[in-house]
């Protein structure tokens, strides 16, 4: 399929509508970034939580 690119406007024949190779190229090396770890506290419930009734109740 043959049509101009919507980021630079040149004309280019392209399998699906998008932005043409080089304009792909571009976007992955600006918005490229790494992963990173992000340590997260353990879950503590709110003091205001009661356990549940029936899990308490005694046979």
């Amino acid at each position: 399929m043959e049509f101009s690119c919507p980021r630079c406007q040149s004309t280019v024949a392209e399998e699906y509508y998008g932005p043409c190779g080089t304009c792909r190229s571009d976007l992955r090396a600006t918005f490229q970034a790494e992963g990173r770890t992000v340590d997260v506290a353990e879950y503590e419930p709110k003091m205001n939580v009661t356990p549940n009734a029936v899990a308490l109740k005694d046979d």
